[in-house]
C-alpha cells in the first residue's frame, strides 16, 4: 500500500463482499436505491445500442459485469475507431 495507490496491496485481505454490496445498494436512510435512468439517446443510433447493453449489469451477477463493460467499451471503440476514419 502507498499514498499514490491506497488500496494496492490488500488484495489478500478477506473481504465481506456480501456486506460491501448491501451498503452500496442501501442509501444512508436505509432504503434502497432506486436503479439509474435509462441514458438519454445520443443521436447515434450505434452507440445507443452499445450503451444499452450497460442495462445487463443490473439484472447479471457481479463476476459478470467486467465482461460486459468490455464488450460494451469495445463496441464504442469500434464506432469511435469508424468515426475517426469518416465512415457514417
Amino acid at each position: 500500500m502507498n499514498e499514490e495507490y491506497p488500496d494496492q496491496g490488500i488484495e489478500g485481505q478477506d473481504q465481506d463482499l456480501d456486506a460491501e454490496r448491501a451498503r452500496a445498494a442501501a442509501a444512508p436512510d436505509g432504503r434502497e436505491l432506486s436503479r439509474a435512468a435509462e441514458p438519454p439517446p445520443t443521436g447515434d443510433d450505434r452507440v445507443d445500442a452499445a450503451v444499452a447493453g450497460l442495462s445487463r449489469l443490473a439484472a447479471g451477477p457481479a463476476e459478470e459485469h467486467v465482461a460486459v463493460l468490455e464488450e460494451v467499451h469495445g463496441r464504442l471503440r469500434d464506432i469511435l475507431g469508424e468515426v475517426n476514419e469518416g465512415t457514417p
